[in-house]
């Protein structure tokens, strides 16, 4: 049978997929769009098993706040090579991720992926029905979700890297101190808020580096735990959030910064993720 063009372009539109491959699909099934939706997911299932084994190393990451400030989310989806990661149909893909999750919320990776992407398909299976479009494996390999009473997001040019920053107040002064700390987080990588985040375990290995280093130095024994502690606190400093020189007046600490723009405004939490 003839195959429209006007049908060919609905599937192509609808699934991303090439016009070629649009159009065989559908003398495949006869013009039956919803069969050759099938044979194209299908042939996502195909490319995916084939690829299974290669690294999914690039890709794009998006962070974004709610249109109230309440919430937001950072989702990475990979892929094999920047050639496809710099696509723009690509982006759109990984940013309509992002709207999905911040209009339901999902707690966690495996709540985003089992989620409706659209009437036909869950997340899951418009990921391998895009592997077949790209001829790539796709991995949507991380995901999560803050909420307080601000969220701030920050994209890195080039969507590689992403912050969101939670904070304790609902200003607008909040709402620009917090684009500042979440480029702080973005560049610094702090590991925690404050040294109260850092796990027992970091801290106990700080502390032997440190004495193990007093003594090589030539230092006393019993001088050596002093000054571990000396350096325990500069690791603080250096590797903890509130406690980092802020990156645009390194007078001030972040939590200085902080202060200063609002009395009592602090950082509840934030996320980094980023592909390197």
């Amino acid at each position: 049978m003839a195959i429209k063009a006007s049908e060919v372009n609905k599937l192509r539109q609808q699934t991303g997929a090439g016009m070629m491959d649009c159009k065989n699909a559908l003398v495949e099934t006869n013009g039956d769009f919803e069969a050759a939706v099938d044979v194209l997911r299908k042939k996502g299932q195909k490319v995916a098993a084939k690829r299974g084994d290669n690294e999914a190393r690039e890709g794009v990451i998006i962070a974004q706040s709610s249109s109230d400030a309440k919430a937001g989310v950072i989702v990475t989806l990979n892929c094999e090579t920047d050639f496809v990661a710099k696509n723009d149909g690509y982006v759109q893909l990984v940013q309509s991720l992002v709207d999905l999750a911040l209009d339901k919320l999902p707690k966690s990776l495996e709540d985003l992926k089992t989620l409706a992407y659209n009437e036909k398909l869950s997340v899951n299976e418009k990921i391998t029905e895009q592997i077949g479009v790209l001829g790539e494996k796709l991995d949507l390999s991380a995901y999560t979700l803050v909420e307080s009473d601000r969220v701030v997001a920050y994209n890195h040019p080039g969507n590689q890297l992403a912050t969101l920053v939670a904070l304790n107040s609902s200003s607008e002064v909040a709402e620009d101190a917090g684009k500042q700390v979440a480029m702080q987080v973005a560049a610094m990588n702090p590991m925690a808020v404050s040294k109260e985040g850092i796990d027992a375990g970091t801290i106990e290995k700080e502390i032997e580096v440190g004495k193990e280093l007093a003594i090589q130095e030539g230092k006393p024994a019993e001088m050596a735990e002093k000054i571990a502690m000396g350096r325990l606190n500069k690791f603080f400093k250096e590797n903890t959030l509130l406690s980092q020189q802020f990156v645009r007046d390194n007078k001030l600490t972040v939590e200085q910064f902080l202060n200063n723009s609002e009395k009592g405004l602090t950082v509840s939490d934030f996320k980094r993720f980023s592909l390197s």
